[in-house]
Order: structure tokens, then C-alpha cells, then sequence
């Protein structure tokens, strides 16, 4: 048995806290069983990003015609597109291998931590992932213990229970990221972030797409007008089926059918049976229908760690599981599955680990981002939230074309924001181009100011600067909404 101060499992996020502890003299076992980095670097945001990029380029020569500039693209080398960022994102994740190995305070432990107590795991199997160092498995049957434990051990594409799945040469986010070339008909179960990012980019390098997905809206946790405009402009791209659940698919001569149900949401969900069945046709089938954590791989039941009924671990608000010195963080906690909220919840662990008063973490003001064409981001209550609670709020909605800027952009979209009838925000929803960044300030006014309207509606905005819209967006006449009123536009 090999005795350590501080273990990690998993090398996405949670390489931040051990990072902390080895820089305190500790001694700190890392457990990996595949590429270092964990899912944003090599199969989620950044190669997405990255390949989204190439898409947003191509769309913006697309549409010069509408700006008078004649211009046509000749050929696009996607295989050397997509090769690139593989092999970006692999040197990425070689270098995180090599300093580990290099470093006096960390060992790199090569397969599947598996618990044998609280605070002791053994290592089962390993991948060769090519690197000269290691085989393939010579860390197995390795026992581990610490003084304190960081489980960090993510996520992974969840397969839904669909009759054939198991026959069907499928992909999963991972590998569409992956593909050389893009597939003439594509078929996409699912209508969250990554069907719609991965749309997107097959749709405009001539991929015929199709989503699936059993909402009546796709981007479905958005707010519901966001969620509406970016669905009518998808619709209008793609050939978009909301309200299915897919039942069966098929594979036969190299062509996958797929086979779905309506599907109903409200107090008792579930297909229609008798329902009108929807059949689509695709060369490749991709299964973007969430992710599920990688608890049940752990062995938690030799612990006092809880999980929830969808398998995500249980934590107080310091991020402490039920297990005395174990700690947990990122997707396998299940609170927002994005890198940001993983890297932030790091700081607070390390916070709390390490400094001398625990701190809840602060999930206030924390935003996401959807990189599809038009980009969604947001921050802060939905109104259907709102709603729901029976806050009472005042709404106002303001369009980027509206603005000079936006105008100039030929920009369709629009800046939605949310506030209590003391003018606090209490969120802002955003379509449109450069969502992603215009949603930057609100979150800065939420976390660092005063996290009023006007924090925003007197701060001087460049004119003509794109984030006029939100400063409008933030000025404009508000109309309520909630709490028995009725809501107007």
C-alpha cells in the first residue's frame, strides 16, 4: 500500500486542488485512466470550440454577398481541420502527462481508481495511450490511501434505454469530434447544447441534419423566448422534430433508420402511445442526450459517499461528501456541467481544504454559453423559473438591431433581461452574435457590483460598441411580470 497526503481522481479540474497541495509540500497520488486533462480538453470544449471556429468563418464568407463583397469559398480541407485540433489538443494533454511525471510531488497513477474504503483505492487496469513512459497497465492492482480524497472523475455521454441502440455503430460527442469527413445525412437524438453545437458545424460543412429532440424547444433549460428564437432559426437551417422520443434504430447496408415517438411533457411524461411514429433516415447516428456520471465505476458503496438518484455525489456547500476527508467536485457533482463552474468550485475546495474558515461556493451568478450559430449564453433566473416560484419581476427585451453596431452587422437577436421590482437582476438571457461575451458584463455586475440595473445602465458603453444592446437591453421600459401579474411585450 502506498501511503500519500492528497489523491485526485480524475486530471480535469481537480489537477487545480492537487496542484495546491503539492505547492504545500504534500505529497499527491493522481489517478488517470486516460488522456490527461479531463473532458474539456480532450473531447468536449476545446476541440469543439476550436472546430466551431472554423465553422463561424465559414458562415461569415457565406453571407459576405449581403455586405456587397463577392466572395466564394474554393475547398475546405476538413480532415486537416479537424487533425489539427486532435493533434493540438493531444500535445495539450502530453504536457499535463509530462509534468506530472517530471514532478518530485505528484505520481501518476495509469487506470480506474476504485474504492476499497473512505480513503484507499485500487487501481484497476490502465490504457496504453501511446506514450513511451507507460504500458498498458502497470499500475494495476495498485493500492492507494490518502489523508484527504478529491474524487474528480467527470462524465460521460449518456446512452438512452432505446430499443437496438446496442447494434448500431452510434457516435457520441466524443467521436463526432474525431470525424474526418462529414456525414451527408446526419441524424442527432437529443436538443441541448451539444446537438445544437455539433449541428451547427456538420450542418455548415454540408452535412443534412436532422435533431431529434423530445422538448417542444431545443437549448429546453434556456429561457423559453430564447429557447423559442433559437429554434424557429434552426428550423429554418435543419430539419428539426421536437416533441419525439426516439423508440428504435436500425442499422442495415451502411444506413441507420431511426424510429420515434411523440413524446409529452407535464405532470405524467412519457411517449403517446398510438402516436403518429416519425421515421429518419442517416449515414451516421450521434447521441447527444446528456451525460451521466462516472460514480458507478468507483465503487462508492465500500464508502460513506452518497449519490443522488441519477448517480451524481453528494455534497454539502463546502463540496464535503458524507465521507470523512473526501471531497468532490466538477461533473461528477452534477450542479452545472461546465469547465468554469468546475475551475471555480476547484478554488473553492482548495479554499476550503487548505484555508483556515470553509466558504460555501458561490453559484450566484455563474453563466453558460451555447456555440451554436446564433450563439445563446445567460446568467441568473429563466422566467419560466421565476415563474414558477411566483417571484414577482419586471421584464424588458431589447434587439442588436436596434443598435448601430447591430445594425451594421445585419444581426438577428436580442438581449432579454429579468429584475426584481427593486431593480436587482436577476437574470439576463441573451441570442444573438458574441452572446458569449456580451453576457460577461452582467455576470460582473451580479458578482462584483452592486448587481442592479445600475450597475449597468450608467456604466459609459463605447458607442458604437455591440454592448450597447445590453446597456439599452438594461435602460429600456420595463414591463411586469409574475406574481398574479399578467406579462406584456
Amino acid at each position: 500500500m502506498e501511503e500519500f497526503d492528497f489523491l485526485v481522481i480524475g486530471s480535469g479540474s481537480g489537477l487545480d486542488v492537487a496542484n495546491v497541495a503539492a505547492n504545500r509540500g504534500q505529497s499527491v497520488a493522481v489517478v488517470e485512466k486516460g488522456p490527461l486533462g479531463g473532458t474539456c480538453l480532450n473531447r468536449g470544449c476545446i476541440p469543439s470550440k476550436q472546430l466551431l471556429y472554423h465553422a463561424d468563418v465559414y458562415e461569415t464568407i457565406e453571407s459576405a454577398g449581403e455586405f456587397h463583397i463577392d466572395a466564394e469559398i474554393e475547398a475546405v480541407d476538413f480532415a486537416e481541420m479537424v487533425r489539427e485540433v486532435n493533434e493540438d489538443v493531444a500535445e495539450s494533454s502530453a504536457s499535463i502527462r509530462s509534468g506530472l511525471q517530471s514532478s518530485e510531488r505528484h505520481r501518476l497513477f495509469d487506470g480506474e481508481a476504485r474504492f476499497v474504503d473512505d480513503r484507499t483505492v485500487e487501481i484497476h487496469g490502465g490504457e496504453d495511450d501511446g506514450s513511451p513512459a507507460r504500458g498498458a497497465g502497470e499500475d494495476d492492482g495498485a493500492r492507494i490511501r490518502a489523508e484527504t480524497v478529491l474524487i474528480a472523475a467527470g462524465t460521460r455521454p449518456g446512452i438512452p434505454d432505446i430499443d437496438g441502440i446496442d447494434a448500431v455503430d452510434y457516435l457520441t460527442s466524443t467521436e463526432a469530434l474525431e470525424l474526418e469527413s462529414p456525414p451527408d445525412r446526419l441524424v442527432i437524438v437529443g436538443g441541448g447544447y451539444i446537438a445544437a453545437e455539433l449541428g451547427h458545424f456538420f450542418g455548415t460543412f454540408g452535412s443534412d441534419v436532422t435533431i431529434l429532440g423530445r422538448r417542444p424547444q431545443l437549448l429546453p433549460n434556456t429561457d423559453p423566448e430564447v429557447a423559442a428564437a433559437f429554434t424557429d432559426r434552426y428550423r429554418g437551417r435543419f430539419d428539426v422534430q421536437t416533441g419525439y422520443a426516439v423508440t428504435e434504430v436500425a442499422e442495415a447496408n451502411g444506413e441507420i433508420t431511426v424510429e420515434a415517438l411523440p413524446y409529452e411533457y407535464g405532470d405524467d411524461p412519457g411517449v403517446v402511445e398510438g402516436g403518429e411514429a416519425l421515421s429518419v433516415a442517416g449515414d451516421e447516428l450521434l447521441v447527444a442526450a446528456g451525460r451521466v456520471p462516472n460514480t458507478d465505476t468507483l465503487d462508492l458503496e465500500q464508502t460513506a459517499v452518497q449519490t443522488d438518484e441519477a448517480g451524481f455525489v453528494e455534497t454539502d456547500e463546502y463540496l464535503r461528501t458524507d465521507a470523512e476527508g473526501v471531497w468532490a467536485l466538477g461533473d461528477i457533482v452534477g450542479e452545472y456541467l461546465l469547465k468554469h463552474s468546475a475551475n471555480h468550485e476547484a478554488q473553492s475546495v482548495a479554499r476550503n481544504i487548505f484555508g483556515e474558515e470553509p466558504e460555501p461556493v458561490d453559484y450566484s451568478a455563474m453563466p453558460y454559453a451555447v456555440f451554436g450559430s446564433p450563439e445563446v449564453a445567460g446568467v441568473g433566473a429563466t422566467e419560466d423559473e421565476l415563474r414558477a416560484a411566483d417571484r414577482e419581476y419586471a421584464t424588458n427585451t431589447y434587439r442588436y438591431d436596434e443598435t448601430a453596431r447591430g445594425d451594421a452587422m445585419h444581426a438577428d437577436g436580442f438581449v432579454k433581461v429579468l429584475i426584481d421590482l427593486e431593480g436587482e437582476i436577476l437574470g439576463c438571457h441573451i441570442v444573438g452574435p458574441d452572446a458569449s461575451t456580451l453576457i460577461q458584463e452582467v455576470v460582473t455586475a451580479m458578482t462584483a457590483g452592486s448587481g442592479t440595473v445600475r450597475d449597468i445602465r450608467e456604466s459609459i458603453h463605447v458607442h458604437p460598441a455591440l454592448p450597447e444592446v445590453v446597456q439599452r437591453a438594461f435602460s429600456g421600459q420595463f414591463s411586469r411580470g409574475g406574481g398574479g401579474h399578467q406579462h406584456h411585450h
